[in-house]
């Protein structure tokens, strides 16, 4: 007579040893490629054993790919071809991984739930609108066809990948003390970029070790608003290391106004995060040296042109102009959820530029947003846009003096660089057909310093604030009060 195998406690052993199982899966599956890649030695296996050894970090300490986000955009210059010109660079691949661990993790805890914050509607409006924005590029708007279906993924893993980063940052950064990893690691390594600009032995380093594409406008920005704001603001440095943070904004504006006077993306975002800064943390002076730049431009007429005018600048105004002009035309076919994802690059050379009928691409993420997502892409960027700066306004009464408080005047001044930079070029969100998925490798620092004030928030509204912040007067509740409204 056959015995039948009790299959119910199978399962259940199953189940409470899921873990080892899958460990012992991961270790077997790492000496089986280990043993391939002894035999067959290739650059290729080594990156794919490599990419598994930080699959395997990241399974345990899913933080430590935010880090990896920084440091894989600034240093580490491989990435993983997608059979066009632009390739898959390490920021983009963590967070495809990380994306995948915390949709795992939320369920296995049967929970499938953002943060509450005032945030998240505008950013998945945003993704909804960027979803219908690809089906609606798929229609024929003119006598010719739009980009390549490749290349409307990319553009479209541009708005994913920048909204998950801000989320994964405020679900990953559940202390303090990771959120001020981050902003050292990057402030270190914007310094040792700073000092190569500037020294000519290190630049012969720096040069092969930063990337061209990390050093977008958002690295300028973001340098110097974190490194000023905790310089001034962030009263618990020693000052040896506020003089040093204050030197570092120095040497960023140096460099960006004399060594790369022409490239306004780098300096002038950056002058506009001090300027928020000073006029939230010390409105006074804020409000004082504001009107002395003003009377400044207006005493040195020449002033300005000097500025904004050199190189090609003043050729580069004009063309963009009549671009905006000639895509302002285009996106009037469909104004609501505009042309899809790269499309309307492919549809420029249908009107006369300056006499020439060319592909040509905005320089602007605003106007892009339009061509792109429509009317309801820009209407969400500038809703999250005022949220963000909303509730950084509303926190920055809450958070106790030190490095959270000098975080959330740098947040605000970033958000601002932001908002300039978008003017100057597609910085924020870059156009595939320009700056490309390699700029992302810069502008995923705005997205997730953002998500690190909305991190803070929770971080304040749980009551797991640092030590030394509840070392300080008991006073306050536990739990402040930051209010979702």
């Amino acid at each position: 007579m056959i015995q039948r195998i009790p299959i119910r406690p199978l399962r259940d052993w199953i189940d409470q040893n899921t873990h080892l199982l899958l460990r012992s899966t991961v270790v077997a599956a790492v000496l089986l490629v280990t043993l391939f890649i002894a035999r067959r030695p290739s650059p290729l296996y080594l990156g794919l054993l490599a990419g598994l050894g930080a699959f395997l970090v990241l399974m345990r300490r899913p933080v430590l790919g935010l880090a990896g986000i920084i440091i894989g955009g600034l240093v580490v210059p491989v990435g993983i071809g997608t059979g066009s010109e632009s390739e898959l660079n390490p920021p983009m691949l963590i967070i495809i991984v990380l994306v995948a661990l915390w949709s795992l993790d939320m369920i296995r805890r049967h929970e499938i739930k953002l943060m509450p914050s005032r945030t998240n509607l505008p950013l998945i409006v945003l993704l909804v609108g960027a979803l219908l924005s690809l089906g609606v590029g798929q229609l024929n708007w003119f006598m010719t066809s739009g980009a390549p279906i490749r290349a409307q993924l990319g553009g479209l893993a541009i708005y994913v990948l920048s909204v998950a980063v801000f989320f994964l940052t405020r679900y990953l950064v559940r202390e303090q003390s990771w959120l001020e990893r981050l902003v050292w690691i990057f402030l270190a390594l914007g310094a040792v970029y700073i000092a190569g600009r500037i020294v000519g032995p290190i630049g012969e380093v720096t040069g092969r070790l930063f990337t061209t594409s990390s050093a977008g406008s958002l690295f300028w920005t973001w340098l110097v608003a974190l490194s000023f704001s905790q310089a001034v603001y962030n009263k618990r440095l020693r000052p040896f290391w506020r003089a040093s943070l204050l030197f570092l904004t120095g040497a960023v504006l140096f460099v960006g106004m004399t060594r790369d006077l022409g490239w306004t993306s780098g300096w002038a975002p950056a002058v506009a995060a001090i300027g928020v800064i000073l006029l939230v943390g010390s409105p006074r002076l804020g409000i004082v040296l504001v009107v002395i730049g003003v009377i400044g431009f207006l005493v040195i007429p020449q002033l300005g042109p000097d500025l904004f005018s050199v190189g090609d600048n003043s050729y580069s105004a004009l063309t963009r102009v009549a671009a905006w002009r000639i895509l302002l035309q285009i996106v009037e076919v469909s104004p609501i959820l505009g042309l899809g994802p790269a499309n309307y690059y492919f549809y420029t050379p249908l009107f006369s530029i300056l006499g020439y009928y060319v592909r040509f691409n905005s320089h602007n993420n605003y106007v892009d947003l339009v061509a792109q997502l429509g009317v309801v892409g820009l209407a969400c960027f500038l809703w999250f846009c005022a949220e963000t700066g909303i509730v950084g306004w509303r926190l920055r009464r809450v958070v106790e003096d030190g490095f959270s408080r000098a975080y959330v005047y740098a947040a605000l001044g970033g958000l601002a660089g932001m908002l300039v930079a978008a003017m100057f070029g597609d910085w924020v969100l870059p156009f595939v057909y320009n700056i490309g998925l390699a700029g992302f490798r810069a502008s995923v620092l705005g997205w997730l310093f953002l998500g690190g004030l909305a991190a803070l928030e929770q971080i304040y509204r749980a009551g797991n604030a640092q030590p030394e912040v509840q070392a300080q007067s008991t006073a306050r509740p536990a739990v402040l009060p930051i209010g979702n409204e």
